[in-house]
Order: structure tokens, then sequence, then C-alpha cells
């Protein structure tokens, strides 16, 4: 093949491969975190973890999916934190609606129920920059460590 088709034929071939496969993490995820210094660890699913020492004994830990979702023309990245487990994936009343309520007072994210865990999560957009990333994590451990102390008390599970 003459150097001119292969060169030709690359953009269509870089189009057509798969751009991660499960448990690839994100590079562009990478380097935002890396650019802002935050230390992670990447899972088996390709997520990323990160464990927030938030002072006073408290800690929180926080997943940035690399895999996005679309609707319509929009592609989002979830970041989930733990702020509740319940001893089924039926919560008590009264735990749910405190999530309902404190979902009217955030300003990103919401309270998702994902099986017996109580999940606050961000979505932002999946090309968010290194500072909007940084500041959809904060959002979503600095929730999830609110109601996780309102409902366990002083208990710092996650």
């Amino acid at each position: 093949m003459s150097r001119l088709l292969l060169l030709l034929a690359l953009p269509i071939a870089l189009a057509a491969a798969p751009t991660a496969r499960a448990g690839d993490s994100d590079p562009a995820v990478k380097a935002a975190l890396d650019s802002q210094k935050v230390k992670y660890e990447v899972d088996d699913d390709g997520d990323f973890k990160i464990e927030f020492d938030l002072g006073g004994g408290r800690s929180q830990i926080v997943w940035i999916r690399s895999k996005t979702e679309t609707y319509g023309s929009l592609k989002v990245r979830e970041i989930w934190s733990p702020g509740y487990k319940s001893e089924s994936n039926d919560f008590p009343a009264l735990i749910a609606n405190t999530l309902l309520d404190k979902n009217h007072e955030v300003k990103l994210g919401a309270w998702e129920a994902q099986d017996t865990m109580a999940m606050f999560v961000v979505k932002v957009a999946a090309d968010a920059n290194a500072d909007q990333l940084v500041d959809a994590i904060e959002a979503a451990v600095n929730s999830a460590d609110e109601v996780e102390k309102e409902i366990t008390g002083a208990k710092d599970e996650y």
C-alpha cells in the first residue's frame, strides 16, 4: 500500500476503532486529575477512586466514571459519592424523604438509590476541564459527607 493510501485510510480506521473497552480508564480524566495533583486509584471497571481527608477524623470516597453516557447531543460523565447504606433496596421512608429534600437544596448533583446505597451523583459534561471536574468532585464529596453526618451522626463509613 502506498504511503498516501495509508495516510488516507488512517483517519477512517481510527474513527472506526472503539474509544474505550470495559475496564479502560479515560485518559482525559487521568490528565485532568494529574494536572490538579489529585491522588487516585483506577478500579477494575476503569473508574477513578479518590479518598478525601476532610479533617476532623472524617473522610469521603468518590468515584469518577470513565464510561460516559449520552442523551441526544449531550455526553455526560458521572461522579459518585456514597452517603448511606440501607439494610435492603427499600430505603426507610424517613431516609428517602430526607434525601429528596436534600436534592432541592443542592446546586449540583442529586441523590440516587443504587441497590442498597444512596449515592450522591453529579453529572458533568464529559469534556469538562480540570477545574470543572474538581468542582464537581467537591460538590459530590461535600454533599455526601454532609448527609452521612446528618443521618448517622458521628459515624464515618465512607
